[in-house]
């Protein structure tokens, strides 16, 4: 799952450069604002498909998981038995993202090698936004929205933190997976997801992935 560094630092040659995509991409659509991330995925060009089913997967050249609640989202995971197809196509290569973090650890759907702190910031009235600088992302910092948000506690020596705040982890990434504590898909600064666009083109055409229709 692990990308080359210099595979890494192509990509962050790309990040900030807009083009079009066609690309079918999966947004995990069991709870969570699942539709704000679909509103952006389709105003870079992309096509989106709300997963739901094992069934949704097919075809997909990257998955976006919502922040959300955590509990609510894995109990949809686990009635509709999605974790294992899942993890099969990220061992295959399968860019996704998470906004909120959680479901990624080693506790939830264990696609990264993190553990997360839920609600490290404290509830929802202690949410807030500032700019963040992330690691290979050019063009300056980046607005990040804070709702409830996670950080990491402890990640393995694959994962590269992105960013922190105060000396916390609040962005990370492990090959073709990238966690963030934040909602890029509230904010108007669309770096988050033209990132997963460039990771997702570059697996559809390592996979044979049909362009979206």
């Amino acid at each position: 799952m692990l990308g080359t560094r210099a595979t890494e630092d192509a990509d962050r040659s790309k990040i900030g450069q807009r083009r079009p995509s066609s690309v079918l991409i999966g947004v995990l659509a069991l709870q969570g604002d699942f539709e704000a991330h679909e509103r952006v995925l389709e105003r870079l060009g992309a096509g989106v498909r709300e997963v739901r089913v094992v069934a949704d997967l097919e075809g997909i050249a990257a998955l976006v998981i919502p922040g959300g609640e955590s509990t609510t989202m894995t109990l949809g995971v686990r009635r509709e038995a999605l974790a294992a197809p899942i993890a099969a196509l990220v061992r295959k290569g399968l860019p996704g993202s998470c906004a909120g973090l959680i479901m990624l650890d080693r506790e939830h759907l264990g696609l990264m090698d993190i553990a997360a702190q839920r609600n490290a910031f404290g509830r929802q009235v202690k949410s807030f936004e500032t700019d963040l600088d992330l690691a290979g992302f050019a063009g300056g910092p980046l607005h990040a929205i804070f709702i409830r948000a996670p950080w990491i506690a402890d990640h393995g020596p694959g994962v590269e933190v992105l960013a922190d705040i105060d000396g916390h982890a609040v962005a990370a990434r492990e090959g073709r997976m990238l966690a963030i504590a934040f909602h890029s898909e509230l904010g108007e600064d669309d770096r988050v997801h033209e990132m997963l666009l460039d990771w997702a083109r570059e697996f559809a055409g390592r996979a044979g992935v049909s362009e979206a229709r």
